[in-house]
């Protein structure tokens, strides 16, 4: 039986979102304001949560109703009945989102909704429902915009931006949807070597090598809310969590680069947690000493730009980075995300697409550069493309951009506390596990009681000409000798790699994926929820 259903999202990755989602199976699909509505069953919802790269959360509304005082919000509330979601002795919570003029506290709506579910519950049974913030068993999404309300089962729990790869950080980490968004906005699958030049923490550079190889990233999570629902299917859930039939062979590789070692360090560190190590290398260079790749390449990368860090001069880095592209990354694209007009301006070269997001609150906008060697107009004669159809469609959309458009802060305050559990970047390690022989430590999802039987035994790759083996998840990254940094997987760029095949032997069922619909037309007055 198919529902409905919504995906949030960044502003300015709905359509990115929305072909996911199509790719996927998904029917019904809508755009609307830093969400995607669909319809789908229970195998659609859980795949949604394991497979989208570019989701933040989804959601599973079971009431729409009009309310235009607290007093309607709870008597609607109070309709529903609770016992077929809340089980006696579970625990739940209530977040809520506002615009209206008749509420303009989201807490004081947040109050209403529980309390209608505990008097249900008191008057049914006596037993008043515990409530829970850290970590509910059953957590419920509430959206009121002026007196249309929307009730939703939250699906994911945890942002799903929170992987669960990334062991440490450096300062003011990319999200990883919005860099999975960008990678995919730009159109690169792996049929080129992809390059980071300023990686950090190496977000990009991973999720890029998760794209490449098509591996779901809810693979590294521990949990996910809906398996704590009355309904959960153990089974079902258990097919699409084994099922890397989807999963693909990646011939190039990925290259991170980064001034600072502590930085590098860590970019390392987090690429051997997701098992990618053998797929990317990461090293210490600076960006002013970059060089012309030996093969075709795409650049995607997020420079400083003056807010959460910055560099001693700033506008000299951009003109640094312009500089480079020019004399150093000929015949390839770059793709570059900042945040302010003049920090572009120092680049000096002609983008060929502009693509406002969100980086947390701040509207950015991610380019396109085309570089080519010689005059454009030879470029053009030789049958050169600087912008492609879809790019130019993109580019003609009525009010994509205001009119005189300021880079700056747009997101309210309130707003702003409501996102916080996103833009914290606060996230969970992995557990360390140590195999029989003690010196091979291994991360394990947690909180799995099926029978002692962890998904992921018996699922690994092998790559050609090392005998390690990766597992999906449970990723073994070797001995505690071939952790050390500038090992042989760690190449000079352009350098030449032994890829491996990657094998699996198991009998599970392949889900057989119903086709989609292609999704509708956009609904830009369309608006649930808000940016995580």
């Amino acid at each position: 039986m198919e529902f409905e259903l919504i995906a949030k999202t960044f502003m300015g990755l709905e359509p990115v979102l929305a072909q996911e989602l199509t790719q996927l199976g998904a029917n019904d699909v809508q755009i609307g304001r830093r969400m995607v509505s669909f319809t789908g069953d229970k195998e659609m919802m859980y795949r949604a949560n394991f497979q989208l790269h570019t989701a933040i959360r989804i959601l599973k509304p079971i009431k729409h109703f009009k309310a235009q005082s607290a007093e309607d919000v709870y008597n609607e509330i109070q309709k529903i009945d609770w016992s077929l979601y809340i089980p006696e002795g579970k625990t739940f919570s209530v977040d809520s989102v506002v615009y209206s003029e008749e509420f303009r506290n989201s807490r004081f709506v947040t109050y209403k909704v529980k309390d209608a579910i505990v008097d249900q519950f008191r008057e049914k049974t006596g037993i008043r429902p515990n409530i829970s913030i850290s970590n509910p068993d059953i957590r419920l999404h509430i959206h009121i915009a002026e007196d249309k309300a929307t009730l939703c089962l939250d699906s994911s729990g945890e942002s799903l931006h929170r992987r669960g790869y990334r062991q440490e950080s450096v300062e003011a980490p990319l999200n990883e949807v919005l860099a999975a968004g960008m990678i995919l906005m730009s159109g690169w699958k792996g049929d080129t070597d992809f390059i980071d030049p300023m990686c950090g923490s190496g977000t990009l550079v991973i999720e890029a090598a998760l794209i490449a190889r098509n591996i779901s990233p809810g693979v590294f999570r521990k949990e996910f809310a809906f398996e704590k629902w009355p309904d959960f299917d153990q089974d079902l859930f258990d097919t699409i969590y084994n099922d890397d039939s989807q999963e693909r062979e990646f011939e190039h590789h990925i290259y991170g680069y980064d001034i600072d070692m502590k930085a590098v360090n860590t970019a390392r560190l987090n690429a051997r947690a997701a098992g990618l190590s053998k797929d990317i290398t990461i090293e210490q260079q600076d960006f002013k000493d970059f060089t012309q790749p030996k093969e075709k390449a795409i650049m995607i990368t997020n420079p400083p730009y003056g807010e959460r860090i910055s560099t001693p001069n700033l506008l000299a880095t951009y003109k640094m980075i312009g500089e480079r592209l020019k004399h150093a990354f000929c015949g390839n694209e770059a793709w570059i995300l900042s945040y302010r007009e003049e920090c572009f301006e120092q680049i000096g070269l002609k983008p060929s697409i502009k693509i406002p997001v969100y980086n947390g609150s701040l509207e950015c906008e991610f380019r396109k550069y085309s570089i080519f060697d010689g005059k454009f107009k030879e470029f053009r004669a030789e049958g050169g493309v600087v912008k492609t159809d879809r790019e130019k469609a993109e580019m003609a959309q009525k009010h994509r951009f205001k009119k005189n458009r300021e880079f700056k802060e747009r997101i309210t305050a309130t707003e702003e506390n409501d996102e916080g559990d996103i833009r914290s970047f606060k996230f969970h390690s992995l557990e360390k596990k140590f195999d029989k022989d003690g010196d091979k430590p291994r991360f394990a999802r947690r909180g799995r009681d099926n029978d002692g039987d962890d998904r992921r035994e018996g699922k690994r790759f092998e790559r050609k000409g090392d005998g390690k083996s990766f597992g999906k998840g449970d990723r073994k990254y070797g001995d505690k000798d071939d952790r050390k940094f500038g090992g042989k997987g760690d190449r000079k760029f352009g350098g030449k790699f032994d890829k491996g095949d990657r094998r699996g032997s198991r009998d599970d069922k392949r889900f057989d994926r119903k086709g989609g619909s292609k999704f509708g037309k956009k609904n830009f007055n369309k608006d649930f929820g808000y940016d995580e």
